[in-house]
């Protein structure tokens, strides 16, 4: 067999280029957040007065508290409501089952603040539903605050719980639980003692995903706080503030929060490493088939759960079309707000698109030789890539931002206010779906067949294009789709990046709802949801109805 082992060879130039882009993109920046925390506002003076800050003032650290105590509760709802709709999609001839497992996902994939706008229009203090149960007197709790933010979240996350732990339920091995029965376990009593404690890397996998999204949210709280500051909200306005703003303070606020989110990362994989789950799946668990009221009674949970957490794009495509004046809706339906964005927000629309086009195709690109150096060219250098590449995934959308503002708006590299740092800012955030649908399908492929062509005379590089690309493409496209989805709805770095000229349609939903014109914000976000659920579509037949998330 032909090895191609000289220094300049295509995957040596490869393994460089990529170092050297994960160096300048990620670790520079976060880099020179870290030594800017350090130093006093004003001075280049090292100290610690930023922290001593945040740790002293109430002001500074009870924001603290509040963003751990909405993660933690919104993690505990989650699991309240995941793990029982994961058990009875798996194990149970649900009704309508397909139809459900989109719309969760759907749910899950449209961004939380679009939740929050919704939850405003129906729930806020001229909403729809407000005004309806005034007329007879009744009045309801206010959707602002803490009680509003964990609702939005709760309804907006829960899936991931679903979507872990249901894929774990539906590969366990049926011959333990057989097992437990034939010793005269009772159901429930198998539950808790056997199937819980295989399905617990899930079950905490889904939990820390819940917990870092919920810690690091920015949009719902924004809208939904109300004076109810969480850690997110004020490294925003520490940074953007116009009066007595601290860039120095925000980027220690920002450590605080990535420190947070890698801890609760490290303790989970501890958690998971003191156990082994190794098992067959030769026999996953049948479907039990239910009929008449039994089977009413384990889909209509599931129903019910759907129609709340799909609601707030429902609301946004009917108030999509409500004729408005003003920042005020009226009688009848019209397409007033498609005309109004068409003629004051046609750059944002394509700015968004262009944008996520450009960080695709990069992504991609990365995406894919990453995944093939982690999987194939095992080594050092490999694996602190391995490592690299999964950092911006406990990184918030806002701290990676600040990252990026501080590194690149002064010589030698100006990147601020341009449309390159945000294209930069996606491809960063993005890059682990690839990364990982990519890998999957590679390390089902056999080695033997890149070798037989190798060992044929044809080089590796023509290799890799010809006939590993068109193996790993289902992985690959998967990735890609996902990682559409989530730029296109990307929120919280482009609020610290964009100028008026670089604005997406997420910024400009955030910034028409700050400005209560809810017709156009609805219009947006209609748009944006027909895009998601567009992706969802070629997504779920590309994958044959599997979703993964990292």
């Amino acid at each position: 067999m032909v090895k191609n082992q000289g220094l300049f060879s295509f995957w040596n130039m490869t393994k460089v280029i990529v170092l050297l882009f994960v160096l300048m993109f990620l670790i520079y920046p976060f880099s020179s957040m870290i030594i800017n925390s350090f130093r006093e506002p004003g001075s280049k003076a090292f100290s610690l007065e930023n922290f001593k800050t945040f740790f002293s003032l109430p002001y500074y650290y009870e924001t603290l508290f509040r963003s751990l105590k909405i993660a933690l509760i919104t993690m505990v709802i989650t699991l309240i409501v995941g793990l029982p709709i994961a058990y009875l999609m798996t194990r149970f001839n649900v009704a309508g089952k397909k139809a459900l497992h989109i719309l969760m996902i759907i749910s899950l994939m449209s961004p939380p603040f679009i939740g929050a706008y919704s939850w405003i229009i129906l729930f806020g203090r001229s909403g729809v539903i407000t005004k309806l149960v005034a007329r007879i007197g009744i009045t309801i709790p206010t959707i602002y605050g803490q009680g509003g933010i964990i609702m939005v979240l709760s309804l907006m996350m829960y899936p991931y719980i679903y979507l872990y732990v249901s894929g774990a339920l539906g590969s366990i091995d049926s011959s333990l639980e057989e097992a437990a029965e034939n010793l005269g376990s009772s159901k429930f009593r198998r539950l808790l003692t056997i199937t819980m404690p295989v399905v617990l890397p899930s079950i905490l996998a889904g939990a820390v995903v819940v917990f870092m999204t919920a810690l690091a949210d920015f949009g719902t709280p924004m809208l939904l706080g109300e004076g109810y500051k969480v850690l997110p909200v004020m490294i925003y306005e520490e940074y953007m503030s116009e009066i007595g703003g601290n860039a120095n303070l925000a980027s220690a606020l920002s450590i605080v929060i990535v420190f947070l989110s890698t801890l609760v990362l490290m303790i989970q994989r501890w958690i998971i490493a003191k156990r082994n789950y190794v098992m067959t799946s030769q026999r996953p668990p049948a479907v039990i088939e239910l009929h008449g009221f039994k089977r009413f009674l384990a889909s209509f949970p599931i129903y019910l759960v759907c129609a709340i957490s799909i609601l707030p794009q429902v609301t946004v495509i009917v108030t999509s079309f409500k004729n408005t004046k003003g920042p005020m809706f009226v009688k009848g339906f019209g397409l007033e707000s498609y005309k109004s964005i068409l003629y004051r927000l046609s750059k944002p629309i394509g700015n968004t698109y262009l944008f996520s086009i450009i960080s695709i195709v990069l992504i991609v690109l990365f995406g894919v030789l990453l995944a093939y150096l982690i999987v194939r060219k095992k080594g050092p250098v490999s694996s602190l890539l391995d490592t690299l590449v999964m950092f911006p995934y406990v990184i918030p959308g806002s701290v990676l931002g600040i990252c990026l503002l501080i590194a690149f708006n002064k010589k030698p590299i100006i990147l601020t206010g341009t449309a390159i740092i945000l294209i930069v800012s996606y491809v960063i955030r993005k890059l682990p779906f690839t990364v990982r649908s990519s890998s999957a399908f590679l390390q089902q492929m056999d080695p033997s067949i890149e070798e037989a062509s190798v060992s044929l005379g044809v080089p590796p590089s023509r290799t890799f294009v010809k006939i590993t690309i068109p193996i790993m493409a289902p992985g690959i496209i998967s990735g890609a789709i996902l990682s559409w989805i989530t730029c296109i709805n990307e929120l919280s770095s482009s609020i610290m990046l964009y100028t008026g000229k670089t604005a997406t349609i997420a910024v400009s939903i955030y910034t028409e709802v700050v400005r209560n014109s809810f017709g156009t914000a609805a219009a947006l976000a209609s748009i944006l949801t027909a895009s998601t659920a567009i992706s969802l579509i070629i997504f779920m037949k590309l994958s044959k109805g599997r979703v993964s998330v990292v």
